[in-house]
Formats: C-alpha cells, structure tokens, sequence
C-alpha cells in the first residue's frame, strides 16, 4: 500500500515531472459524484488523490474546504468515514489504480476504531493516512499500526518546523513528506511565498524522502515552479474551484480538463546540472517501502501534558513550535518571583482581590439545609473571574514579544476580559465570537469595541463558543508567529489547561484561605459552574487534595437530557479529541462529528470541557450533574430574590443546584458555591425567556 506511493514517486522522477496530488473533499459537491470525480482526477493525470474526510471542526483549513465539509456532512447522505472507505473500494473496483490517502482530522479516525480502520483501509484499497492535528508524539499508536499494516502515514513540515523536528518528522515517514508551503489555512493565492526554495532546501538537509509542497497552489504557472524545487505538488483549493466551475454541470468534464492543465505544467524536468543543488529534486533515497525510515518519532518535552489519559497535544504541524514556546516561557514565568509577584499586584490593585467570602444568610433559610457561602467572584474586575487568566496571559505574552492577541468568547466576559488587559498593556486585540453569540450579548459586543477591540462574529457551524474557537485557532494558525491564542478556558492543547487553572487557582486558594479564616474550617462541598471549565478548576484545584471536601461541578442540561439540545459534555459525552485536547466530547460515537450544542448560557455552550476536569470525572474525585434552562432561571430569579444578587446565567446553574444540595445537608454543614459572573449581560436574555418585551425607551417614557 506505501510500496505503491513510493513507486509513484519514483516513477515520476524517471519522466522528469513532480508527482501531481490532488485533493478532493469526500461528499463534495454530492456524495453519489465522489467517485466518478476520483476518476476524472486520475484520467486528468492525477499521480495521488487525498480524499478528504469531512469533520465538523476543521481547523486548519481556508473557508473553500471549509464549506465542502459543510455540504459533504448537511447533504441528503452525510458523508462518514465509513462511506470514504466505500468510495474508495468501488472507485477501485471500476479501474482506479493511483493511490489513494485519506486526509482529516483525528476524531472521527479514533471514534472508528483504529486497528478497525488500518483493517478496513487494506481492504477498501486505502493507501494511507495525512491527519492534520495528530502529531506523531501522540499519534504513537497509530504510527505503528500504520507501519505494522503496510500503510503509510504522511507528516506534514511547516516553515515554522525546526530542523530537529524535521528529523523527527522523517523518521516516521514512510513514503513522503507533505511540506505546508506557508503558515496559514488552506487556499488558493495569488503567488508563493517567495522563501519556499529555502524552505524546501532547508529541509533537503535533513532527508531524502520525496517532499509535496502544498497549500496555496492554484495555477499552472504555480505547479511549475514547485515542480522545480519539490518531488510533487499539491493542489486542493483549486479543484473545488474547478468543480463548482461547471455550475452543477459537467463537473467532471471539467475537473479533468482542469487537472490536466495543472499535470501538464509539471512535466518539464530541471536542468541535469542542477540535480544535486540544494532546493532542487535530487536523487530518491533507497527506501523500505510501507516502514519508517527509522524508528518511530523522538517525543518533545510533553511532561505534565496529560491528565490520566485525557490532555495532550493534537495540534497541526504549524503550531508545534509555538507551543513548545509558550510552554518554556511559562515554565520561567512560573520559576522567577518577580513574575508572579506582578501577577499577585495585579489581583490586588488592578482587578480587585481577594474578592469577598461572604454567608448568603436568606438563601441559606431559603434552602433550609446546610449554610450556603458565596465567594463573590462577580465583584472582579469586568464582572468575572475571566481577568484573572487575561491578566496572566497579557503579561505572559509580554515575555513571548507577542504584540497581537487573540482571543475567544462566547458569553462575553472572557472576550471584555482580554480587551481590557490589552488596552492596559498596548496590545491589539482581535475577538473571535459566535454570530448567535453576538446577538444575545451584545452589550458584551459594544464593550469590546469601546476597550479598542475588533470584534470578528462567526457564522459558521452552530455560530457559538465551539465555532468562534475554530476561528481563532485558524487566525494562530496564519500569524502564528505575531500573535498569541489568549484562549479563556483550560481546554485546548498543552499548556493551555495548566496555564488557564494556575492563574484561576487564585480563586480556591483564596477561598481556602479565606474559609479557615472566617469559619474556622474548610466546606463540605464545593459548587462551580462547568463549561469549559476554567472557574470551576480554579476553585477545584487547592482543594483536590482535601478529601473531606466534596466537589460538585454543574453543566448545562439546556431543553433536558433527554433531547439532543443541551451542554452537558461530562454528564453525557464520550472521550475523544477537539481543539487540541483529548477529553470528553458530545460527539456522535459513531462518526466523530462533533454535535451542535445549547444552552440559555452562551459561556456553558460548548461541546467539549478542559482535560482535568475529564481526569476528575474518571477519578471519581469530582460529581458532575446537569440543570436545565428552566431550573437555571430558577436559580437566578432565588440568588436575586434572597440576596440582592443578579448573577450571570453561567453559575445561576450551579445557584440552582446548590440550594438542592443544601437541602439535602445538616444545618451545620457548609457549601461553598462559586459565583463566576454577574448577570448585567444576561438581562435582555433573562426578561426574553420570561416573555418580557424590554423597550429602550422605557425609562424616558
């Protein structure tokens, strides 16, 4: 199966041309077309097709890939993983000899089943794999499944790779090496980038497997000049141009003529004088088809990546170094005094800590159970516990030189939080937020902006916190090396979900502190609200190792579990792999996808939740319930009612489900319940739920 990708490019080399490879979305325009445009690739002369296997999430990819994973997964037949394989065996059975190379991302591969999958693969005629967020350090298994089952797996080299991860990287390979043309998405360009010969060179030091060079690449011209320096071109973007060309028509009529026009400019042979100078195609190594090079990837520094099995790294190529970066510079950060003396000032002078322990005494008789106690994070600075990790972030970013912060927000709060601290610090600020988002909190919106933010609504997807993190990932992606992902839960890939809990932690060390205090002794249980996390771990965190303390973290169970539209990742999800992470998911276990979520929160709206959180669940050190909508404004109408208090929609989840709790307990028991966020930008959403019409001129009436 790699024997016959390594005989393609060889004998491509002996007619003097670069191997053409052509991608094609599965599904894309029709599923019942895949097929016969496979043929219509090979028949335009198409040496490899990547068949590409649509997700939900696809991250790295330009907004032209983007919407055929759309249209492949939205159509009258959703495309699986299980259908590429179909397509596969029966373009093989009508006569199509190239191979072929499933090309996506890691979910849906995992939710099939690996060893399933390098089984089914041989069978169908599959001859391996390109899987754009499973670097080999977390992809070992896979990696040797790859190898003991003659398929081959396809790194993928950035401009950002270094040249020890571009022996790493050659080590695993087994036929070639996919070589990202420049940082950034998938998609056509005008022209390219004018370092790719040194890039190329750069990387013909360090091996001598064949190399593709892709992205970007849309004209013949373009073909010809990556022909000069590289054993095969790439070409994605523009195939779906050619196809959508033919305006529901003769679409492979057209891709073949289109194909053909791109394999014909890459068959003219470099001058024989230059075979050997660096940056041209040079002699193939003699390679052990279907097996590494060598033995299997040397691994980063991954140590304290993972959570039991959950955590990790699942990035693309292009972020490696970066991560490696921030995960350095955090660990200095994290050793040097003076850093996290500035962080405690900043708590204290700029955002207002510690933030009050304060016996909610009506809602406790309210309750009539054990003594309910508030730790008043909604009196932070913005309104949140957010500007803890926004603060910490802005001044890690300092340390990186990174002038240019991005950032997601789905309530809001962690959106205002960045702007805030980058209008502080001179920074520019991009935020990426869901279209639906944007709607229901626009007051959050119009707060960015007046803090100098640029506000970027996302209307792909469900339009909510798991679409606007797509977004941002793809904007690191492209300016990786300006910019820094302040991301705003501990979710995403290492060391996010550290960083994100140790700037959060403040919250339960003061709480602790704060408990012994003013009681004399720690609660008996610990209440936080659980989106993607990042409030509940950081009042969880000092007190994991308090046995006697229970913790109790509260999801969003939305319309009712009994539906399909809630948040309720912990309570009803499976393991699998989003935004970089391993963790649980509300996925369709079948395919991978990852499912469309709701909630009446827009901060609990999300369909994963941050790795530690996932580890507490499996541990058994840490409940995770669900609360409805209904029950949520219970909660917020209660806390308002008893205390005086608007609370955000967020932790009125977790509102609700203390007072039950507390129901249940002795008089003289203690629940402490983290109350995240205050509720001045939830109202228009609270009044709309009580069917209340909000009229702007009221007031002046």
């Amino acid at each position: 199966m790699a024997t016959e990708m390594v005989a393609t490019f060889a004998k491509a080399k002996a007619e003097g041309r670069a191997a053409f490879v052509g991608f094609v979305t599965a599904g894309y325009p029709t599923f019942a077309e895949t097929v016969p445009i496979m043929h219509a690739m090979q028949a335009g002369g198409t040496d490899i097709i990547e068949l590409g296997v649509p997700f939900t999430d696809p991250l790295a990819d330009g907004t032209t890939i983007q919407r055929t994973n759309e249209v492949a997964l939205h159509g009258d037949k959703p495309v699986s993983l299980a259908h590429c394989l179909e397509m596969t065996k029966q373009a093989r059975a009508e006569g199509l000899t190239v191979p072929v190379i499933l090309m996506g991302y890691y979910n849906p591969l995992l939710a099939y089943g690996l060893k399933k999958l390098m089984d089914d693969c041989k069978t169908s005629g599959v001859n391996g794999f390109i899987v754009v967020d499973l670097p080999p350090e977390e992809g070992k298994e896979f990696v040797d499944l790859c190898a003991a089952s003659g398929l081959s797996y396809v790194p993928l080299l950035t401009p950002t790779s270094t040249n020890d991860r571009i022996e790493q990287l050659a080590k695993c390979a087994s036929s070639f090496l996919y070589c990202v043309s420049l940082t950034g998405v998938t998609g056509a360009r005008a022209a390219l980038p004018t370092d790719l010969p040194k890039f190329v060179a750069r990387i013909r030091e360090h091996t001598d497997l064949p190399l593709a060079v892709g992205f970007g690449i849309s004209t013949p011209e373009q073909v010809k000049q990556v022909a000069e320096i590289a054993d095969g071109v790439v070409v994605g973007s523009a195939i779906v141009a050619a196809i959508d060309s033919a305006n529901g028509g003769n679409a492979t009529g057209a891709l073949e003529t289109f194909c053909r026009s791109m394999t014909s400019a890459a068959t003219k042979p470099p001058p024989k004088e230059e075979e050997d100078t660096p940056g041209k195609r040079r002699k193939l190594r003699s390679a052990s088809p279907g097996k590494p090079s060598r033995t299997a990837v040397a691994p980063q520094d991954l140590s304290g990546s993972h959570f039991g099995e959950f955590g990790g790294r699942y990035i693309p190529e292009t972020l490696v170094e970066a991560h490696r970066e921030l995960s350095v510079a955090y660990a200095k950060a994290k050793a040097d005094p003076k850093f996290q003396a500035q962080v405690a000032e900043m708590r204290k002078q700029y955002i207002g800590g510690p933030t009050p322990m304060y016996f909610a005494k009506r809602l406790t008789e309210h309750a009539g159970g054990a003594q309910i106690w508030l730790k008043r994070e909604e009196l932070a600075f913005t309104g949140a516990h957010k500007i803890n990790n926004a603060v910490g972030q802005g001044l890690l970013a300092l340390r990186l030189g990174k002038k240019r912060i991005i950032a997601e927000t789905g309530a809001g709060q962690h959106g205002v939080a960045t702007a805030t601290v980058c209008a502080l610090l001179g920074l520019e600020c991009v935020v990426y937020m869901g279209a639906e988002d944007v709607k229901r909190q626009s007051l959050n919106v119009f707060r960015m902006k007046m803090l100098g933010a640029t506000v970027r609504p996302v209307a792909s997807g469900s339009a909510t916190l798991k679409d606007a993190i797509n977004e941002a990932m793809r904007d690191w992606v492209t300016n990786v090396t300006t910019t820094h992902y302040l991301i705003g839960s501990a979710i995403g890939p290492h060391p996010f979900p550290t960083i994100v809990r140790d700037f959060q932690a403040v919250i339960g060390k003061e709480s602790r502190e704060q408990m012994l205090k003013q009681v004399g002794r720690l609660p008996d249980a610990v209440v936080a609200c659980v989106g993607g996390g990042s409030n509940a771990i950081g009042m969880f965190h000092p007190f994991i190792d308090d046995k006697d303390v229970k913790m109790f973290g509260v999801e969003a169970a939305g319309d009712g579990l009994d539906t399909d539209r809630h948040s309720a990742t912990l309570t009803m999800g499976k393991p699998g792999v989003l935004h970089g992470t391993r963790t649980y998911l509300l996925q369709n276990t079948s395919t991978g996808q990852i499912d469309e979520t709701h909630s009446i929160s827009a901060g609990l709206d999300y369909p994963g939740v941050g790795p530690e959180h996932a580890w507490l669940k499996d541990s058994g050190r840490c409940t995770y319930v669900a609360v409805t909508d209904k029950e949520c404004l219970e909660g917020f109408k209660i806390m308002a009612k008893t205390e005086g208090i608007l609370p955000a929609l967020e932790p009125s989840h977790a509102i609700y489900y203390t007072v039950e709790l507390a129901k249940k307990m002795k008089k003289d028991e203690i629940v402490l319940l983290n109350l995240c966020g205050r509720g001045d930008k939830d109202m228009h959403t609270v009044a709309n739920a009580m069917g209340v019409k909000l009229d702007k001129d009221e007031d002046n009436k």
